[in-house]
């Protein structure tokens, strides 16, 4: 069990570096770069500095997937959660 509990969260944080990337990559800070603060820091720090960068063009794609990340992230969080409080 603790094998499964591993995996799940490094596919994870697998996910949520490319969905902090994918937002970055609208942003002036770029994929590259919000993926690495992703990866440094958690995702919800990475996410709120992606977050805080100047747009390029085209926003309201960004904020909804910036919502959407933020569902993913705590979604993941509770059922992390979920799975230790079983084992």
């Amino acid at each position: 069990m603790a094998i499964l509990t591993l995996l799940f969260g490094l596919l994870s944080g697998c996910l949520l570096a490319v969905l902090v990337g994918i937002i970055g990559s609208r942003r002036r800070i770029g994929f590259g770069l919000a993926f690495l603060l992703r990866l440094i820091f958690t995702p919800l720090v990475g996410l709120i500095i992606t977050l805080l960068t100047d747009p390029l063009s085209g926003g309201t794609f960004i904020a909804v997937l910036g919502l959407l990340c933020l569902g993913v992230f705590l979604f993941l969080l509770l059922a992390g959660a979920a799975v230790v409080a079983v084992v």
